[in-house]
């Protein structure tokens, strides 16, 4: 008997419609000035095995330029050969709240016609914000992934990148970036996704646990009011963060590659019954040329006859009617009903949307 009771109660479980998720709300958006800065910088890798730059002018010149600060100066007209080194873009990100003496990583892109930066060392660059100024200064060896090599007969083995390479904690920071946080009296926090609704409820949320401190600007933003203090803010902004919501239900969508021919359908999409007839034309052209010879004794030569075959193959199909889908495998089910491939499934596809059988957004890319 208790047996069969915990079968009836698994089974009205398995029945009941699962509730939406709930998410912190630092996973669906950020703060407004507390984020990243991209940092870019010029410099020169050396040290490596023949596969630099070679007389490339902006490496020549930036050589002038580190000889000069090192004590070194070249003679006018001077043009040398630079294969052990290569000039190169520093890119990294500034975190927010980074203070100087602070390490961060940076990445090292090739600028010109160096082959590999395997085993070379960056000397020291400047990295600027968007602002021009100086925020970080990079050094250090650069640890490369990819591999590339090369036989006298010209033919090449690459494996990855060998011309992009990383160094771990390259760069140290220089100067700090005011994010206002210790003056301003009201931060901003931005969705990753425009929503009313979501923005109406991380409001609610708020104001539950810091009455009145929480509202809306628009569908994107809200505007919270922070006490006096640096410590009683950071503890309010990580309590709201760490607050769970259900966010609003994602909007019926269909993505599609036309390149690759991907199809991806996300759960809010609905199907109404529909009739579809698919058919598939097909056309064959078969080359039979044929050697035509030439009468014995006779003045002509050997020729070649061009004989074509053309062949046409409508593959004509049944009306199908599919089925209206509310749930996500239901609709899987009922697109299989058409055995077609995903590049024919995609004309279905914005055929359904145009007919108006189809309860959802495409999104081509």
């Amino acid at each position: 008997m208790h047996k069969l009771l915990f079968i009836i109660i698994a089974s009205f479980a398995l029945l009941a419609p699962q509730g939406a998720h709930a998410e912190r709300i630092r996973d669906l958006g950020s703060f407004q000035g507390l984020r990243a800065n991209q940092l870019t910088g010029y410099g020169v890798v050396v040290g490596l095995q023949g596969t630099g730059d070679d007389n490339f002018e902006y490496l020549t010149e930036a050589m002038r330029g580190i000889s000069g600060r090192l004590g070194l100066q070249l003679p006018p007209g001077v043009s040398p050969g630079l294969r052990n080194a290569a000039a190169v873009i520093v890119t990294a990100e500034l975190p927010p709240f980074a203070k100087p003496g602070q390490r961060i990583d940076i990445t090292v892109s090739t600028l010109g016609r160096a082959k590999s930066l395997r085993g070379g060392a960056l000397i020291l660059t400047s990295l600027v914000g968007a602002d021009g100024q100086v925020y970080a200064m990079a050094q250090g060896n650069v640890a490369v992934g990819g591999l590339g090599v090369s036989g006298r007969d010209g033919s090449q083995l690459t494996v990855n990148v060998p011309t992009v390479g990383r160094i771990a904690d390259g760069a140290s920071v220089e100067r700090a970036v005011a994010t206002g946080f210790d003056r301003e009296g009201r931060l901003r926090y931005n969705l990753h996704q425009a929503d009313f609704l979501t923005a109406s409820r991380v409001r609610d949320a708020v104001n539950r646990s810091f009455p009145g401190s929480a509202t809306i600007v628009d569908g994107v933003t809200l505007e919270f009011v922070l006490p006096f203090g640096n410590n009683e803010r950071s503890a309010m902004l990580a309590q709201i963060e760490m607050i769970d919501i259900v966010p609003a239900p994602q909007a019926a969508r269909v993505i599609v590659n036309s390149r690759t021919g991907t199809v991806v359908i996300n759960q809010a999409v609905r199907l109404q019954p529909a009739a579809i007839s698919h058919g598939k034309l097909t056309i064959r052209i078969d080359e039979a040329p044929q050697v035509v010879q030439p009468a014995p004794l006779s003045d002509g030569v050997t020729a070649v006859e061009e004989s074509s075959v053309i062949s046409v193959e409508d593959q004509s199909s049944n009306v199908i009617a599919m089925p209206g889908a509310a749930s996500l495998s239901e609709i899987v089910d009922a697109l299989n009903l058409l055995g077609v491939g995903a590049s024919d499934l995609v004309v279905i596809l914005e055929a359904l949307k145009q007919a108006g059988a189809l309860q959802a957004e495409m999104v081509i890319l």
